[in-house]
């Protein structure tokens, strides 16, 4: 081997080896969020996904809502009392988006120098961390499009603290929950996030997140919680809400696929779809 390749051999490690201390050296600057984290939603009635988790779902919620979407989750949980989805559209399998997303359990969180990412199921959040302005040709999302920033809050050389800030436009309806405790049809929220483990137990994380929409009387804040798995290898949710949903929308209509796979009434009474483009059945 000549002397010139050696020599290039030794830069070539000696790069590979600044290269690797230098990512360990970026990755000790970041918290330990490693692991699967499940959110704490405890069901206190109804189901346990629901925005304030310290609150039974619906209106327990306490949310506060203008007088006109008060009316909306009035009807609808009056048209789920008769058999119909009211607004709840993650029903059909649409996308939870935000803030629905943050009380999905079972996440897991990606953190790189650009951008953190949290793995939820099927679903996922790209929050951009590498100093980037607002972009002005956004596409509309369920999830909307976050930029956050890390903060070494009590000085240590290390990162305590992810605050984001999410904006539209998103894709809607949305809802809170599956009362259909709604956000505002015209689908311009904000939320401002805190993110930040447990002062006194590195296993709890949180999510302090703050609600603006048009919706609302006032901004809605939640402190989100979640407890990491002690299970170094745990078991990751591999199935989609596509897989076996028996709801059916056909036009402005929800119908309900039957074991046997026919179509069904979703409501008493409820009218069939339009069939103007199917012939007649002969008799």
């Amino acid at each position: 081997m000549s002397y010139r390749s050696s020599g290039a051999l030794v830069l070539a490690a000696a790069m590979v080896l600044a290269i690797g201390g230098a990512r360990a050296a970026d990755d000790a600057k970041y918290p330990n969020w490693k692991g699967q984290w499940d959110a704490i939603n405890p069901r206190l009635g109804g189901q346990a996904i629901k925005f304030d988790p310290t609150k039974a779902w619906g209106p327990a919620q306490q949310a506060p809502l203008t007088p006109e979407y008060r009316k909306v989750h009035e009807d609808s949980m009056a048209d789920q009392a008769t058999g119909g989805l009211g607004n709840y559209p993650t029903a059909r399998c649409l996308p939870s988006g935000m803030p629905r997303i943050m009380s999905l359990p079972i996440q897991e969180y990606v953190i790189t120098p650009d951008a953190t990412y949290i793995l939820i199921g099927t679903e996922f959040r790209r929050i951009f961390t590498d100093g980037r302005d607002w972009p002005t040709d956004v596409e509309a999302s369920y999830e909307g499009y976050s930029i956050g920033k890390w903060i070494d809050e009590d000085g240590d050389g290390r990162y305590d603290v992810l605050e984001v800030d999410t904006r539209g436009p998103f894709k809607g309806p949305r809802a809170y929950d599956a009362t259909g405790l709604p956000l505002h049809f015209d689908n311009q929220s904000t939320f401002k996030e805190r993110f930040h483990l447990d002062k006194n137990d590195p296993n709890l994380l949180h999510d302090e997140i703050t609600v603006f929409d048009h919706a609302l009387t006032r901004p809605w804040s939640a402190d989100k919680t979640f407890r990491r798995n002690p299970n170094p290898r745990p078991h990751w949710i591999r199935t989609a809400c596509t897989e076996g949903n028996n709801q059916i929308l056909i036009g402005t209509e929800n119908y309900f696929l039957s074991g046997d796979g026919m179509l069904m009434p979703a409501k008493k009474d409820q009218a069939p779809p339009d069939l103007r483009y199917f012939k007649p059945t002969r008799k």
